[in-house]
Protein backbone atom coordinates (compact mmCIF):
# COMPACT_ATOMS: atom_id res chain seq x y z
CA UNK A 1 0.00 0.00 0.00
CA UNK A 2 1.30 3.45 -0.92
CA UNK A 3 2.37 6.00 1.64
CA UNK A 4 -0.47 8.43 2.38
CA UNK A 5 1.78 11.32 1.30
CA UNK A 6 1.92 9.86 -2.17
CA UNK A 7 -0.87 10.08 -4.77
CA UNK A 8 -2.90 6.99 -5.60
CA UNK A 9 -1.61 6.91 -9.17
CA UNK A 10 1.35 8.27 -11.04
CA UNK A 11 -0.83 9.28 -14.01
CA UNK A 12 -4.57 9.86 -14.40
CA UNK A 13 -6.04 10.08 -17.89
CA UNK A 14 -9.42 11.81 -18.14
CA UNK A 15 -11.55 10.23 -20.86
CA UNK A 16 -11.49 6.83 -22.59
CA UNK A 17 -12.27 8.01 -26.10
CA UNK A 18 -9.77 7.99 -28.97
CA UNK A 19 -7.42 10.32 -27.08
CA UNK A 20 -7.55 8.45 -23.79
CA UNK A 21 -6.89 5.14 -25.51
CA UNK A 22 -3.91 6.66 -27.34
CA UNK A 23 -2.55 8.07 -24.07
CA UNK A 24 -2.87 4.70 -22.36
CA UNK A 25 -1.05 2.90 -25.16
CA UNK A 26 1.73 5.51 -25.21
CA UNK A 27 2.15 5.32 -21.42
CA UNK A 28 2.47 1.56 -21.49
CA UNK A 29 4.91 1.74 -24.39
CA UNK A 30 7.05 4.13 -22.32
CA UNK A 31 7.03 1.74 -19.39
CA UNK A 32 4.70 3.88 -17.28
CA UNK A 33 2.19 1.36 -15.94
CA UNK A 34 0.91 3.10 -12.82
CA UNK A 35 -2.02 4.91 -14.38
CA UNK A 36 -5.81 5.03 -14.35
CA UNK A 37 -8.26 6.14 -17.03
CA UNK A 38 -11.35 7.92 -15.72
CA UNK A 39 -14.37 7.57 -17.99
CA UNK A 40 -17.80 9.07 -17.29
CA UNK A 41 -19.63 6.52 -19.43
CA UNK A 42 -19.83 2.71 -19.14
CA UNK A 43 -17.62 1.79 -22.09
CA UNK A 44 -14.61 3.07 -24.00
CA UNK A 45 -14.91 4.86 -27.33
CA UNK A 46 -15.94 8.37 -26.31
CA UNK A 47 -18.42 9.90 -28.73
CA UNK A 48 -18.56 6.60 -30.65
CA UNK A 49 -20.08 4.99 -27.58
CA UNK A 50 -22.23 7.91 -26.43
CA UNK A 51 -23.64 8.58 -29.90
CA UNK A 52 -25.70 5.88 -31.59
CA UNK A 53 -28.27 7.80 -33.56
CA UNK A 54 -29.65 6.61 -36.93
CA UNK A 55 -27.15 6.94 -39.77
CA UNK A 56 -24.11 7.53 -37.54
CA UNK A 57 -20.83 7.07 -39.37
CA UNK A 58 -17.42 8.63 -39.96
CA UNK A 59 -17.09 11.52 -42.37
CA UNK A 60 -13.49 10.86 -43.37
CA UNK A 61 -12.17 7.61 -44.87
CA UNK A 62 -11.42 4.88 -42.34
CA UNK A 63 -7.80 4.68 -43.52
CA UNK A 64 -7.31 8.15 -42.01
CA UNK A 65 -9.44 7.45 -38.95
CA UNK A 66 -7.39 4.92 -37.03
CA UNK A 67 -4.25 4.61 -34.94
CA UNK A 68 -0.88 4.20 -36.59
CA UNK A 69 -0.11 1.41 -34.10
CA UNK A 70 -3.38 -0.46 -34.76
CA UNK A 71 -4.18 -0.28 -38.45
CA UNK A 72 -7.23 -2.23 -39.56
CA UNK A 73 -7.31 -3.62 -43.09
CA UNK A 74 -10.76 -5.21 -43.09
CA UNK A 75 -12.96 -2.14 -42.72
CA UNK A 76 -16.31 -3.03 -44.26
CA UNK A 77 -16.73 0.36 -45.98
CA UNK A 78 -14.66 3.34 -47.01
CA UNK A 79 -16.71 5.35 -44.49
CA UNK A 80 -17.72 2.79 -41.84
CA UNK A 81 -20.82 3.17 -39.68
CA UNK A 82 -20.84 3.92 -35.98
CA UNK A 83 -21.05 0.39 -34.52
CA UNK A 84 -17.98 -0.74 -36.47
CA UNK A 85 -16.01 2.33 -35.42
CA UNK A 86 -16.97 1.86 -31.79
CA UNK A 87 -15.97 -1.80 -31.87
CA UNK A 88 -12.60 -0.83 -33.33
CA UNK A 89 -11.89 1.35 -30.29
CA UNK A 90 -13.05 -1.35 -27.87
CA UNK A 91 -10.80 -3.88 -29.60
CA UNK A 92 -7.77 -1.57 -29.50
CA UNK A 93 -8.34 -0.78 -25.82
CA UNK A 94 -8.51 -4.49 -25.03
CA UNK A 95 -5.60 -5.45 -27.25
CA UNK A 96 -3.20 -2.98 -25.63
CA UNK A 97 -4.35 -3.48 -22.05
CA UNK A 98 -5.90 -0.06 -21.66
CA UNK A 99 -9.49 -1.06 -20.96
CA UNK A 100 -8.43 -2.93 -17.83
CA UNK A 101 -7.15 0.39 -16.42
CA UNK A 102 -10.45 2.22 -16.99
CA UNK A 103 -12.70 3.21 -14.11
CA UNK A 104 -16.15 3.56 -15.63
CA UNK A 105 -18.84 5.86 -14.29
CA UNK A 106 -16.14 8.25 -13.09
CA UNK A 107 -16.93 11.79 -14.21
CA UNK A 108 -14.38 14.40 -13.17
CA UNK A 109 -16.10 17.49 -11.81
CA UNK A 110 -13.07 19.46 -10.62
CA UNK A 111 -9.30 19.28 -11.01
CA UNK A 112 -7.26 20.83 -8.19
CA UNK A 113 -3.49 21.05 -7.97
CA UNK A 114 -2.22 20.60 -4.41
CA UNK A 115 0.72 22.97 -4.03
CA UNK A 116 1.89 21.36 -0.80
CA UNK A 117 1.75 17.73 -1.94
CA UNK A 118 2.75 18.34 -5.55
CA UNK A 119 0.00 16.31 -7.20
CA UNK A 120 -3.54 16.60 -8.58
CA UNK A 121 -6.78 15.94 -6.74
CA UNK A 122 -9.53 14.97 -9.14
CA UNK A 123 -12.96 15.36 -7.56
CA UNK A 124 -15.61 13.17 -9.14
CA UNK A 125 -19.33 13.82 -9.33
CA UNK A 126 -20.00 10.93 -6.94
CA UNK A 127 -18.05 12.75 -4.22
CA UNK A 128 -14.92 10.60 -4.36
CA UNK A 129 -11.41 11.92 -5.00
CA UNK A 130 -8.68 10.43 -7.19
CA UNK A 131 -5.13 11.68 -6.70
CA UNK A 132 -2.40 11.50 -9.34
CA UNK A 133 1.04 12.99 -9.87
CA UNK A 134 0.38 13.71 -13.54
CA UNK A 135 -2.86 14.35 -15.43
CA UNK A 136 -3.59 13.94 -19.13
CA UNK A 137 -6.93 15.45 -20.15
CA UNK A 138 -8.30 13.48 -23.09
CA UNK A 139 -11.87 14.77 -23.14
CA UNK A 140 -11.68 15.42 -26.88
CA UNK A 141 -12.76 18.18 -29.24
CA UNK A 142 -16.48 18.03 -28.53
CA UNK A 143 -16.49 18.32 -24.78
CA UNK A 144 -20.18 18.01 -23.90
CA UNK A 145 -23.57 18.31 -25.65
CA UNK A 146 -25.06 21.77 -25.32
CA UNK A 147 -27.44 21.61 -22.41
CA UNK A 148 -29.12 24.87 -23.33
CA UNK A 149 -29.94 25.23 -27.01
CA UNK A 150 -30.61 28.96 -26.78
CA UNK A 151 -34.33 28.70 -27.62
CA UNK A 152 -37.00 29.74 -25.10
CA UNK A 153 -39.34 27.01 -23.91
CA UNK A 154 -37.10 24.06 -24.74
CA UNK A 155 -38.05 22.18 -21.59
CA UNK A 156 -41.77 22.83 -22.06
CA UNK A 157 -42.27 20.40 -24.96
CA UNK A 158 -44.53 17.54 -23.89
CA UNK A 159 -43.76 15.17 -26.75
CA UNK A 160 -40.71 12.95 -27.16
CA UNK A 161 -37.36 14.78 -27.14
CA UNK A 162 -34.43 13.06 -28.86
CA UNK A 163 -30.80 14.14 -29.01
CA UNK A 164 -27.94 12.69 -31.10
CA UNK A 165 -26.03 12.00 -27.87
CA UNK A 166 -29.03 10.43 -26.11
CA UNK A 167 -31.07 8.56 -28.69
CA UNK A 168 -33.93 6.34 -27.54
CA UNK A 169 -34.11 3.43 -29.96
CA UNK A 170 -37.19 2.08 -28.19
CA UNK A 171 -39.19 5.07 -29.40
CA UNK A 172 -40.85 4.19 -32.70
CA UNK A 173 -40.75 7.07 -35.20
CA UNK A 174 -42.90 5.26 -37.73
CA UNK A 175 -45.66 7.53 -39.00
CA UNK A 176 -44.86 10.23 -36.45
CA UNK A 177 -44.77 13.97 -37.08
CA UNK A 178 -41.19 14.94 -36.28
CA UNK A 179 -39.25 18.19 -36.10
CA UNK A 180 -35.49 18.49 -36.07
CA UNK A 181 -33.63 21.64 -35.05
CA UNK A 182 -30.19 21.97 -36.62
CA UNK A 183 -28.49 21.02 -39.86
CA UNK A 184 -24.98 20.20 -38.66
CA UNK A 185 -23.01 17.01 -39.11
CA UNK A 186 -25.31 14.87 -36.94
CA UNK A 187 -28.48 16.16 -38.58
CA UNK A 188 -27.06 15.49 -42.05
CA UNK A 189 -26.86 11.82 -41.09
CA UNK A 190 -30.12 11.62 -39.13
CA UNK A 191 -32.45 13.36 -41.61
CA UNK A 192 -32.12 10.95 -44.57
CA UNK A 193 -32.04 7.96 -42.21
CA UNK A 194 -35.42 8.66 -40.62
CA UNK A 195 -37.21 10.41 -43.52
CA UNK A 196 -38.51 7.19 -45.12
CA UNK A 197 -40.18 5.99 -41.89
CA UNK A 198 -41.68 9.13 -40.35
CA UNK A 199 -45.04 10.53 -41.36
CA UNK A 200 -43.80 14.11 -41.70
CA UNK A 201 -40.35 15.59 -41.05
CA UNK A 202 -39.80 19.34 -40.64
CA UNK A 203 -36.22 20.61 -40.60
CA UNK A 204 -35.51 23.95 -38.92
CA UNK A 205 -32.41 25.46 -40.48
CA UNK A 206 -30.53 28.50 -39.21
CA UNK A 207 -27.55 28.16 -41.57
CA UNK A 208 -27.31 25.91 -44.63
CA UNK A 209 -24.52 23.39 -44.71
CA UNK A 210 -22.22 22.35 -47.52
CA UNK A 211 -23.09 18.73 -48.30
CA UNK A 212 -20.87 17.13 -50.91
CA UNK A 213 -21.10 13.68 -52.54
CA UNK A 214 -19.67 10.90 -50.38
CA UNK A 215 -17.48 8.39 -52.25
CA UNK A 216 -18.63 5.55 -50.04
CA UNK A 217 -18.86 1.87 -50.95
CA UNK A 218 -18.24 -1.55 -49.48
CA UNK A 219 -14.59 -2.58 -49.62
CA UNK A 220 -14.13 -5.86 -51.51
CA UNK A 221 -12.24 -8.65 -49.77
CA UNK A 222 -9.49 -8.44 -52.40
CA UNK A 223 -8.92 -4.78 -51.58
CA UNK A 224 -8.90 -5.57 -47.85
CA UNK A 225 -6.12 -8.05 -48.50
CA UNK A 226 -4.10 -5.44 -50.35
CA UNK A 227 -4.62 -2.99 -47.49
CA UNK A 228 -3.29 -5.66 -45.15
CA UNK A 229 0.08 -5.70 -46.93
CA UNK A 230 2.63 -4.01 -44.63
CA UNK A 231 3.35 -0.45 -45.69
CA UNK A 232 0.33 0.05 -47.97
CA UNK A 233 -1.89 1.89 -45.50
CA UNK A 234 0.87 4.14 -44.12
CA UNK A 235 1.79 5.06 -47.69
CA UNK A 236 -1.79 5.95 -48.65
CA UNK A 237 -2.45 7.88 -45.46
CA UNK A 238 0.92 9.60 -45.67
CA UNK A 239 0.22 10.74 -49.21
CA UNK A 240 -3.07 12.32 -48.16
CA UNK A 241 -1.37 14.03 -45.23
CA UNK A 242 1.27 15.51 -47.53
CA UNK A 243 -1.41 17.09 -49.75
CA UNK A 244 -3.28 18.61 -46.79
CA UNK A 245 0.01 19.65 -45.21
CA UNK A 246 1.17 21.51 -48.30
CA UNK A 247 -2.16 23.34 -48.61
CA UNK A 248 -2.20 24.43 -44.97
CA UNK A 249 1.45 25.49 -45.04
CA UNK A 250 0.79 27.58 -48.15
CA UNK A 251 -2.12 29.35 -46.45
CA UNK A 252 -0.15 30.25 -43.34
CA UNK A 253 3.23 30.71 -44.96
CA UNK A 254 2.51 33.08 -47.84
CA UNK A 255 1.91 36.82 -47.31
CA UNK A 256 -1.68 37.95 -46.83
CA UNK A 257 -1.47 40.05 -49.96
CA UNK A 258 -0.99 36.83 -51.92
CA UNK A 259 -3.28 34.48 -49.99
CA UNK A 260 -6.29 36.73 -49.38
CA UNK A 261 -7.21 37.24 -53.06
CA UNK A 262 -6.82 33.50 -53.62
CA UNK A 263 -9.22 32.82 -50.75
CA UNK A 264 -11.73 35.28 -52.17
CA UNK A 265 -11.58 33.62 -55.57
CA UNK A 266 -11.66 30.12 -54.10
CA UNK A 267 -14.89 30.82 -52.23
CA UNK A 268 -16.53 32.44 -55.28
CA UNK A 269 -15.67 29.50 -57.54
CA UNK A 270 -16.79 26.90 -55.00
CA UNK A 271 -20.12 28.64 -54.45
CA UNK A 272 -20.76 28.84 -58.18
CA UNK A 273 -19.99 25.14 -58.64
CA UNK A 274 -22.14 24.19 -55.68
CA UNK A 275 -25.10 26.09 -57.10
CA UNK A 276 -24.79 23.98 -60.24
CA UNK A 277 -24.64 20.84 -58.15
CA UNK A 278 -27.75 21.82 -56.19
CA UNK A 279 -29.60 22.53 -59.44
CA UNK A 280 -29.04 18.91 -60.42
CA UNK A 281 -30.04 17.48 -57.03
CA UNK A 282 -32.86 19.62 -55.59
CA UNK A 283 -36.10 19.79 -57.58
CA UNK A 284 -37.86 22.70 -55.82
CA UNK A 285 -36.27 26.11 -56.60
CA UNK A 286 -37.30 27.66 -53.26
CA UNK A 287 -35.84 24.80 -51.27
CA UNK A 288 -32.73 24.86 -53.44
CA UNK A 289 -32.16 28.53 -52.72
CA UNK A 290 -32.63 27.99 -48.99
CA UNK A 291 -30.02 25.22 -49.04
CA UNK A 292 -27.43 27.38 -50.82
CA UNK A 293 -24.65 28.60 -48.52
CA UNK A 294 -23.51 32.22 -48.80
CA UNK A 295 -20.14 31.43 -47.26
CA UNK A 296 -16.98 29.56 -48.16
CA UNK A 297 -16.55 25.82 -48.41
CA UNK A 298 -14.38 25.51 -45.29
CA UNK A 299 -15.75 28.42 -43.25
CA UNK A 300 -18.06 25.96 -41.49
CA UNK A 301 -17.59 22.23 -41.21
CA UNK A 302 -18.55 20.77 -44.60
CA UNK A 303 -20.33 17.43 -44.69
CA UNK A 304 -20.39 14.42 -46.97
CA UNK A 305 -23.63 12.67 -47.86
CA UNK A 306 -25.26 11.09 -50.88
CA UNK A 307 -28.75 11.27 -49.38
CA UNK A 308 -29.06 14.43 -47.27
CA UNK A 309 -29.94 16.90 -50.03
CA UNK A 310 -32.13 14.40 -51.85
CA UNK A 311 -34.21 13.94 -48.70
CA UNK A 312 -35.70 17.38 -49.37
CA UNK A 313 -37.22 16.05 -52.60
CA UNK A 314 -39.51 13.83 -50.55
CA UNK A 315 -43.12 14.90 -50.12
CA UNK A 316 -42.94 14.29 -46.35
CA UNK A 317 -39.87 16.50 -45.72
CA UNK A 318 -40.18 20.26 -45.29
CA UNK A 319 -37.49 22.88 -44.76
CA UNK A 320 -38.20 25.89 -42.54
CA UNK A 321 -35.77 28.82 -42.46
CA UNK A 322 -37.93 31.29 -40.53
CA UNK A 323 -36.24 31.87 -37.13
CA UNK A 324 -37.70 30.05 -34.15
CA UNK A 325 -39.50 32.24 -31.62
CA UNK A 326 -39.93 29.55 -28.98
CA UNK A 327 -40.66 25.91 -28.31
CA UNK A 328 -44.13 25.25 -26.96
CA UNK A 329 -45.66 22.20 -25.21
CA UNK A 330 -46.97 20.98 -28.58
CA UNK A 331 -44.27 22.05 -31.04
CA UNK A 332 -42.29 24.98 -32.41
CA UNK A 333 -43.51 28.53 -32.99
CA UNK A 334 -41.58 30.55 -35.56
CA UNK A 335 -41.26 34.33 -35.85
CA UNK A 336 -44.07 34.43 -38.41
CA UNK A 337 -46.35 33.09 -35.61
CA UNK A 338 -46.81 29.74 -37.35
CA UNK A 339 -47.10 26.83 -34.92
CA UNK A 340 -45.57 23.56 -36.07
CA UNK A 341 -47.00 20.65 -34.03
CA UNK A 342 -44.93 17.51 -33.45
CA UNK A 343 -45.05 14.12 -31.80
CA UNK A 344 -41.26 14.19 -31.41
CA UNK A 345 -38.58 16.87 -31.49
CA UNK A 346 -34.93 16.19 -32.29
CA UNK A 347 -32.44 18.68 -30.86
CA UNK A 348 -29.39 18.41 -33.10
CA UNK A 349 -27.94 21.64 -31.75
CA UNK A 350 -24.32 20.66 -31.33
CA UNK A 351 -21.62 20.48 -28.70
CA UNK A 352 -19.54 22.76 -26.55
CA UNK A 353 -16.22 22.74 -28.37
CA UNK A 354 -12.67 22.88 -27.01
CA UNK A 355 -11.90 26.07 -28.96
CA UNK A 356 -14.52 28.22 -27.17
CA UNK A 357 -13.61 29.96 -23.89
CA UNK A 358 -17.17 29.41 -22.64
CA UNK A 359 -16.55 25.65 -22.62
CA UNK A 360 -14.25 26.05 -19.62
CA UNK A 361 -16.17 26.58 -16.38
CA UNK A 362 -14.63 28.79 -13.67
CA UNK A 363 -13.36 26.80 -10.71
CA UNK A 364 -13.13 23.46 -12.51
CA UNK A 365 -9.40 23.40 -13.33
CA UNK A 366 -7.32 25.07 -10.63
CA UNK A 367 -3.54 25.07 -10.83
CA UNK A 368 -0.59 26.42 -8.95
CA UNK A 369 -1.21 29.39 -6.62
CA UNK A 370 -4.94 29.40 -7.45
CA UNK A 371 -4.50 29.63 -11.22
CA UNK A 372 -7.91 29.19 -12.87
CA UNK A 373 -7.81 27.89 -16.43
CA UNK A 374 -11.24 29.30 -17.34
CA UNK A 375 -10.33 32.77 -16.09
CA UNK A 376 -7.03 32.66 -17.96
CA UNK A 377 -8.71 31.65 -21.23
CA UNK A 378 -11.41 34.27 -20.92
CA UNK A 379 -9.00 37.05 -19.95
CA UNK A 380 -5.98 36.19 -22.10
CA UNK A 381 -7.47 34.16 -24.94
CA UNK A 382 -7.09 30.45 -25.59
CA UNK A 383 -3.45 29.43 -25.77
CA UNK A 384 -1.23 26.52 -24.86
CA UNK A 385 2.35 25.51 -25.58
CA UNK A 386 2.26 23.10 -28.54
CA UNK A 387 -1.53 23.14 -27.87
CA UNK A 388 -1.11 20.83 -24.85
CA UNK A 389 0.52 22.62 -21.90
CA UNK A 390 -0.37 25.79 -19.97
CA UNK A 391 1.91 27.70 -17.61
CA UNK A 392 0.28 27.59 -14.19
CA UNK A 393 -0.86 23.97 -14.56
CA UNK A 394 2.05 21.72 -13.50
CA UNK A 395 2.03 18.08 -14.52
CA UNK A 396 -0.99 18.53 -16.77
CA UNK A 397 -1.48 18.19 -20.52
CA UNK A 398 -4.52 18.43 -22.79
CA UNK A 399 -4.58 16.24 -25.89
CA UNK A 400 -7.00 18.52 -27.75
CA UNK A 401 -6.25 22.09 -26.77
CA UNK A 402 -6.03 25.56 -28.35
CA UNK A 403 -4.81 25.57 -31.95
CA UNK A 404 -5.09 21.80 -32.25
CA UNK A 405 -6.36 20.49 -35.53
CA UNK A 406 -3.76 20.17 -38.27
CA UNK A 407 -5.87 18.73 -41.07
CA UNK A 408 -5.18 15.11 -40.16
CA UNK A 409 -7.55 12.52 -38.76
CA UNK A 410 -8.07 12.91 -35.03
CA UNK A 411 -6.21 9.69 -34.22
CA UNK A 412 -3.00 10.95 -35.80
CA UNK A 413 -3.39 14.18 -33.88
CA UNK A 414 -4.04 12.71 -30.41
CA UNK A 415 -1.17 10.29 -30.93
CA UNK A 416 1.29 13.15 -31.36
CA UNK A 417 -0.08 15.20 -28.44
CA UNK A 418 0.04 12.08 -26.28
CA UNK A 419 3.67 11.70 -27.37
CA UNK A 420 4.32 15.21 -26.05
CA UNK A 421 2.73 14.49 -22.66
CA UNK A 422 4.47 11.14 -22.23
CA UNK A 423 7.84 12.63 -23.25
CA UNK A 424 7.50 15.39 -20.64
CA UNK A 425 6.43 12.89 -17.96
CA UNK A 426 9.36 10.67 -18.86
CA UNK A 427 11.81 13.54 -18.55
CA UNK A 428 10.38 14.57 -15.18
CA UNK A 429 10.83 10.99 -13.97
CA UNK A 430 14.39 10.86 -15.34
CA UNK A 431 15.30 14.04 -13.47
CA UNK A 432 13.60 12.89 -10.30
CA UNK A 433 11.28 15.89 -10.41
CA UNK A 434 8.04 15.94 -8.42
CA UNK A 435 6.51 18.27 -10.96
CA UNK A 436 7.24 19.94 -14.26
CA UNK A 437 5.63 22.97 -15.82
CA UNK A 438 6.11 24.71 -19.13
CA UNK A 439 8.10 27.90 -18.67
CA UNK A 440 6.12 31.09 -19.15
CA UNK A 441 8.63 32.55 -21.59
CA UNK A 442 8.48 29.40 -23.74
CA UNK A 443 4.67 29.33 -23.70
CA UNK A 444 4.42 33.05 -24.51
CA UNK A 445 6.92 32.81 -27.35
CA UNK A 446 5.09 29.84 -28.84
CA UNK A 447 1.73 31.61 -28.66
CA UNK A 448 3.08 34.78 -30.25
CA UNK A 449 4.41 32.75 -33.15
CA UNK A 450 1.27 30.64 -33.65
CA UNK A 451 -1.00 33.69 -33.40
CA UNK A 452 1.06 35.58 -35.96
CA UNK A 453 0.96 32.66 -38.38
CA UNK A 454 -2.81 32.43 -38.03
CA UNK A 455 -3.42 35.81 -39.66
CA UNK A 456 -4.71 34.40 -42.94
CA UNK A 457 -6.97 31.92 -41.17
CA UNK A 458 -8.46 34.74 -39.12
CA UNK A 459 -9.00 36.72 -42.33
CA UNK A 460 -10.86 33.81 -43.90
CA UNK A 461 -12.97 32.96 -40.85
CA UNK A 462 -13.50 36.36 -39.23
CA UNK A 463 -13.42 38.78 -42.17
CA UNK A 464 -14.30 37.01 -45.40
CA UNK A 465 -16.78 34.67 -43.70
CA UNK A 466 -17.45 36.52 -40.48
CA UNK A 467 -21.20 36.46 -41.07
CA UNK A 468 -21.55 32.71 -40.63
CA UNK A 469 -21.67 30.99 -37.20
CA UNK A 470 -18.90 28.39 -36.99
CA UNK A 471 -16.91 26.73 -34.25
CA UNK A 472 -13.80 27.28 -36.37
CA UNK A 473 -14.03 30.87 -35.08
CA UNK A 474 -14.67 31.33 -31.37
CA UNK A 475 -16.49 34.08 -29.46
CA UNK A 476 -13.24 36.02 -29.15
CA UNK A 477 -12.95 36.17 -32.92
CA UNK A 478 -9.96 33.84 -33.01
CA UNK A 479 -9.41 30.68 -35.04
CA UNK A 480 -8.21 28.52 -32.14
CA UNK A 481 -9.67 25.34 -33.66
CA UNK A 482 -6.97 25.06 -36.34
CA UNK A 483 -3.22 25.01 -35.79
CA UNK A 484 -1.64 27.29 -38.41
CA UNK A 485 1.12 24.85 -39.32
CA UNK A 486 1.35 21.62 -41.21
CA UNK A 487 0.82 18.23 -39.63
CA UNK A 488 4.43 17.19 -39.94
CA UNK A 489 5.71 20.36 -38.30
CA UNK A 490 3.27 19.85 -35.45
CA UNK A 491 4.36 16.24 -35.03
CA UNK A 492 8.01 17.23 -34.91
CA UNK A 493 7.17 19.84 -32.30
CA UNK A 494 5.46 17.26 -30.11
CA UNK A 495 8.25 14.72 -30.40
CA UNK A 496 11.27 17.05 -30.29
CA UNK A 497 10.28 20.09 -28.25
CA UNK A 498 13.23 21.44 -26.22
CA UNK A 499 13.09 19.63 -22.90
CA UNK A 500 14.29 22.77 -21.14
CA UNK A 501 11.13 24.58 -22.24
CA UNK A 502 9.83 22.97 -19.05
CA UNK A 503 10.84 23.73 -15.49
CA UNK A 504 11.45 20.60 -13.41
CA UNK A 505 11.03 20.83 -9.64
CA UNK A 506 13.03 18.26 -7.70
CA UNK A 507 12.07 17.34 -4.13
CA UNK A 508 12.53 20.12 -1.60
CA UNK A 509 15.02 17.99 0.29
CA UNK A 510 17.44 18.33 -2.58
CA UNK A 511 17.17 22.10 -2.43
CA UNK A 512 17.52 22.64 -6.15
CA UNK A 513 15.37 22.63 -9.27
CA UNK A 514 16.19 21.77 -12.84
Amino acid sequence: MKDTAEPQYEVAVIGAGPGGIAAGVKLRHAGIDDFIVLERSDEVGGSWHENHYPGLGVDIPALAYQYSFARKANWSRVFPLGPEVKQYHVDVANRFGVRERVRFGAEVDREEWDDDSGYWKLRLTDGSVVTARFVISAVGAFVRPKDEVGIPGTRSFKGKVLRPSDWDHDYDLSGKTVGIIGTGASAVQIIPSIAPEVGQLTVFQRTPVWSLPKPDFRIPVAVQRVLGVPGIQPMLNGGALVVVDLALRAIVGLPGGVVHPVMDRFDAVCQALYRRYLARVITDPTTREALTPNFGLVAKRPTLSNSYLRAYNRDNVALVTTPIEKITPTGVRTDDKALHRFDALILATGYEVFSDPETYRPGTVLGRNGFDLAKFYNDEGLQAYQSVSVHGLPNRWTLVGPYSWTGSGWHAFVEMTADHAVRAIGEARRRGAVWCEVRKEAADAYHRGIHRRGESLRYYLADLNGHVPTYYRNSQGDSTYVRPSGFFEARRGSRRFPLDDYHYQVPALAGVSA
